[in-house]
Order: C-alpha cells, then sequence, then structure tokens
C-alpha cells in the first residue's frame, strides 16, 4: 500500500464498498449453505484480504473470534503457491489447525481477486462445517489426544484450479466424511461467496483504479490506527496483570488450568503477555497460535474500537506476546478440538486486568464459555443425524448498568441459538423448557446477565457430548459485585434415575431421557447494597431474583404496607 493520500469522498466510497462486499458475501453464503450452524447460527466470517495477507475488510456480524486468522490462512496459500502461482478461476481450501490455530471444522475458503490479469486480492471466509471426519461427532468430545484424530486436514489446496474443479480432492472430502450432502453443499456456498468478493473487488478497482483503492484502504487503516491509539494514550501507562482458572482440560477433572495475563500499556501501544499461560495439555482444550492473537485481538477491540468496521488498522497498536507451547499456542500434532473453550475466560482475564486502570470500561466476568450441546445417532433406514446447538448465559454487571442475559459468550458475538421449532421439526426431540435461570446473575449493584434452562426430551435412542466450563469457577464480580452461578446439566433417566454432569464425551441417551442444561450467570458489578430498591422489586416481579435471594444477596426486606396486605 502506498502512503500517498486519497481524496476524502472517494476514501468514504471506497470505506463503505468494501464493508457491503464482505456482508454481501455472507448474505450469499448464508442463503447458500446446507447446515443450521450456518445459515441459523451464522457461524461464519468473510472479508477482503490484500497480497500480504492484511485484512482489509470484514463482514459485519460474524465471530469475533475470527479476527486473527482469514489472512492467516491466505498468508500460507502466498508461501505455498507464491503470487504468481494463482490463476482466474482458483479456488482453494484451508483448514490446517496448526496454522489456522482451530478445530478442523472452521474451514476457510479463499479465492484471488484479478483485475486486468494481475493479482490484486484475496476474497475469504471461514464457516463451521457440521462434519470433517475423524473420532469427533458435534461440539464437546473430549476424547482426542492428537489432530490427526480429529479428521481431514487440509492446507491451501486447490479445490477450484483455473475454473475446473480438482475432482480427486472433491472426491477425497466426500469420501472421508459423515455428512457429505451437508459439508459439500456448505462448501459450495463458501465457493459461491468468494466468488461474489472477488468480482465486487475486481470491479471497485477497474472503477478508480488499483493504485486509488489501495490508497483509499491504507487511509483507511490509518484512521482506524488513530483511533484506537487515542483510547490507549487515555489508559494510564503500566503493567496490569490477572489471572483466573478454566476448571480443568475434559479429562483431567480434578486439574484446574491456569490463566494468567499481563498487560502493559505505554503511550499510544498496548502489550498483552501470555507468557505465564497454562502449557499445553493432552486433551483437544488447546487452540494454535493464530487462535490465542485472536483472543488478545477479541480483547482489545471490544475495548479500544468496538463500534468501528474490522480491518488491519484496528490491530496496529497490539503486540502480542505468546511463546509455543502453551494452550494458546500448542505445538503440533496437538489436539485442538476444543480450541475456543478456553478463549472466553481468556478474554475475560485481560478485560480485568486493565479493570483497576480503567474501572468506567470494565464488566464483571460473563458466562465464559463457549458452550452448546450435540446429540447424535441414526434413523431406521440407517441414514444419520447430528443435532448442535449454542447456549446462551449471563454477562457480567457493568460500571452503569445490569448485564445482559441469554447472550452468547463474547467470542461468538452475532452467533444465534437454533430455533427451538427447527430443532423439533429435524431431530427426535422436544424441547419442554428454555427459560431464563433465575438467580443465576451474581448480585451486585449492577446485577450479571441470566444464564438459560434449557430441557431436551429424548425421542429416540442417541449419544451425545456435555462440555461445560465456569462450572466450578464462578465468572467473577468486580468492586464488590458477587460471581454469577455456575454451569451443569442434570441428565433425567427415564428410569427415574438422576446424573449430575459438567463433562462427559459419547454420552449414552434412551428414549424418554431428559437432560435440562443450566448455563452460567454473570458476575455483578458493585456491593449489592446499593442496588436501588425499586430495580430489587423489578427482579422479583420478573421472577429473575427469587423474594429469597433477594432478602440475603441484597438486604430486601418488603415495605410495611406489603406485608400487611399479604397477610
Amino acid at each position: 500500500m502506498t502512503a500517498k493520500q486519497a481524496d476524502p469522498i472517494t476514501v468514504e466510497v471506497v470505506r463503505n464498498a468494501i464493508v457491503a462486499y464482505a456482508d454481501e458475501m455472507a448474505e450469499a453464503l448464508c442463503k447458500s449453505a446446507y447446515n443450521m450452524m450456518i445459515y441459523e447460527v451464522r457461524d461464519y466470517c468473510c472479508g477482503l484480504i490484500d497480497i500480504e495477507g492484511r485484512m482489509i475488510s470484514q463482514n459485519r456480524g460474524g465471530l469475533p473470534i475470527f479476527l486473527a486468522d482469514l489472512g492467516v490462512a491466505v498468508e500460507d496459500g502466498i508461501r505455498k503457491y507464491g503470487l504468481d502461482g494463482f490463476s482466474e478461476g482458483d479456488v482453494l481450501v484451508m483448514n490446517h489447525g496448526h496454522i489456522c490455530g482451530q478445530h478442523l471444522n472452521n474451514v476457510v475458503v479463499y479465492a484471488p481477486c484479478f483485475h486486468e490479469g494481475k493479482l490484486i486480492g484475496f476474497a475469504a471466509n471461514r464457516a463451521h462445517w457440521v462434519d470433517i471426519g475423524g473420532g469427533r461427532q458435534g461440539f464437546g468430545s473430549n476424547a482426542t489426544t492428537d489432530i490427526f484424530s480429529e479428521g481431514l486436514q487440509m492446507r491451501s489446496l486447490k479445490i477450484y484450479e483455473a475454473g475446473k474443479l480438482n475432482e480427486t480432492l472433491y472426491q477425497i472430502i466426500r469420501d472421508n466424511i459423515r455428512y457429505p450432502e451437508a459439508s459439500l453443499g456448505d462448501l459450495r456456498a463458501q465457493v459461491a461467496s468468494c466468488q461474489i468478493g472477488a468480482k465486487r473487488y475486481a470491479e471497485l478497482v477497474a472503477r478508480y483504479g488499483r493504485e486509488t483503492v489501495e490508497q483509499c484502504v491504507a487511509t483507511i487503516w490509518d484512521h482506524t490506527d488513530q483511533a484506537v491509539r487515542r483510547v490507549i494514550e487515555r489508559i494510564p501507562d503500566g503493567v496490569y496483570t490477572a489471572e483466573s482458572f478454566l476448571d480443568n482440560d475434559g479429562r483431567n477433572l480434578d486439574t484446574p488450568l491456569r490463566i494468567k495475563v499481563s498487560v502493559e500499556v505505554s503511550g499510544s501501544t498496548m502489550t498483552v503477555d501470555f507468557s505465564e499461560m497454562h502449557p499445553q495439555v493432552n486433551s483437544p482444550l488447546n487452540s494454535g497460535r493464530s487462535g490465542g492473537v485472536a483472543a488478545a485481538r477479541v480483547a482489545f477491540k471490544a475495548l479500544t474500537s468496538p463500534e468501528l468496521d474490522v480491518n488491519e488498522g484496528c490491530f496496529r497498536a497490539l503486540n502480542v506476546n505468546l511463546p509455543d507451547g502453551t494452550i494458546l499456542s500448542a505445538k503440533p500434532p496437538a489436539a485442538l478440538g476444543q480450541w475456543s473453550i478456553a478463549l472466553p475466560t481468556v478474554i475475560d482475564t485481560i478485560l480485568k486486568a486493565l479493570a483497576p486502570a480503567v474501572p468506567e470500561l470494565i464488566p464483571a466476568a460473563h458466562k465464559g464459555d463457549m458452550g452448546g450441546c450435540s446429540f447424535f445417532g441414526f434413523y431406521d433406514d440407517g441414514s444419520r443425524f447430528l443435532l448442535m446447538n449454542i447456549f446462551g448465559g449471563g454477562w457480567g454487571g457493568r460500571p452503569h448498568e445490569d448485564g445482559e442475559s441469554a447472550a452468547v459468550s463474547v467470542c461468538q458475538g452475532d452467533v444465534r441459538n437454533t430455533p427451538v421449532e427447527l430443532q423439533e421439526i429435524k431431530y427426535p426431540f422436544v424441547i419442554e423448557q428454555h427459560a431464563l435461570r433465575p438467580d443465576s446473575g451474581g448480585p451486585g449493584e449492577h446485577r450479571g446477565g441470566l444464564g438459560i434452562a434449557l430441557t431436551y426430551r429424548v425421542l429416540r435412542d442417541c449419544r451425545g457430548n456435555i462440555n461445560f466450563d465456569r462450572t466450578v469457577t464462578p465468572p467473577w464480580g468486580l468492586h464488590g459485585g458477587k460471581p454469577g452461578a455456575v454451569s451443569v446439566a442434570i441428565i433425567e433417566r427415564a428410569d427415574g434415575t438422576r446424573e449430575t454432569v459438567h463433562k462427559a464425551t459419547d454420552v449414552q441417551f434412551r428414549a424418554g431421557d431428559r437432560v435440562t442444561y443450566l448455563t452460567a450467570g454473570g458476575g455483578g458489578y458493585g456491593d449489592p447494597k446499593k442496588r436501588a430498591r425499586e430495580l430489587v422489586e423489578q427482579d422479583i416481579a420478573m421472577g429473575i431474583v427469587t423474594p429469597e435471594a433477594a432478602r440475603s444477596e441484597y438486604g430486601y426486606a418488603e415495605a410495611p404496607e406489603k406485608i400487611a396486605a399479604n397477610s
């Protein structure tokens, strides 16, 4: 990119165009996909990448935790083929765990953009495939100990070369996954999305010229960088530390994992130091390096530029110190199937470190996992089914208001749960309850948001995974606020027996069984005794806080006239 300044009106036209193109890519992907994780949950992101692997733009919405990774995938292809190794009509597929840093189901597809025969950038997306083969199904399996057991790895392979389908690669994918119709349908949707992005970016360059467009992009990055640095400069210089714990690695259930971060603020730059992070584990609760960098980026952007569009300028002022061999930078062949589990707590801990410096900006901890459920089995005709759903939970109380209830984690952004109606239509389950969980929000002057209570009744024998975090270590409160409730699952068997489960892989369910998922609430902010009486009464009236909890946690006492009316 050249440093020459572009006309400000043209800059604004380009600014809106490049985001609109990413949004159009996302819309095309969403409307064309075959599995609900994409078209309902919206577990994807789309964007434009320059020829150096830098993010030109990303769609509005999608997953924040994908902030580091589209460019990483494209960079790998550039190293492999060289800039001269791409042709018009190429489309590449990429999910290599230790390059992308995520579980193998998160598949990147990208296509080069050309104008007048010259490479000008890439259109890319990442989307969650329902299956990628291997020993894992759905969410939450803790059975794997290396990446090779987790499915098919593809490292910047050309699924289309100069417009021609690679039939061999297509067959390899089809023959190694359980749900080929869904995953290959999603692949085709991703290809179409990239082709739209490449076409639109080429049209923009044709309209204004490559030099002008690149000048505009450089200016947009500079504007974003300047806005970010102005926020950092308001934070007092210093080194701030915090630690927390994950419950365990999913296999050794009695051993907590230490999350320790150090944040250094110096002038207009911030450094997040993960050098004291827990070492990688012999379970799938690891991420690769780019996953760890993404966690730092999410916290950084939430603090410095939450309202700005995502582009490379958002992160120029951020440095990340991440040595190899931690749970955020696992070395091959570590398993990565549960790559996302640690990241919400890591983000919360980064913000916790900065709470003393900018208390007016930092909330209490939120539900702190990327929880969801999976059920999988067979119909009578031998066909498979796989139900996956995303759980909401409570967000932490904030300096000036209560935390949100039933919201997904900070890593998941705008993803949604799967509609109850579609789950019941498509799968052999009845959802008997989907409600807020009373008393789950941490007491505080500003109460933590509530978790949920979600009950499935099983209509056909099947199996499933249960994987919560924050089952032992609750979401913490700040400035006198109390912790939120922890997560737990309760299985009620058809024979009347009852089990309490936090983490379990390949659980056998029989027709008539019920399983209830109770998700964590957010931590409270400030002394609960300072909460306004009218807010406590409103919470009681809405069933958010029980009268017993109001009395014990908030010191609430009914007015004499109300006592008389009830007597």
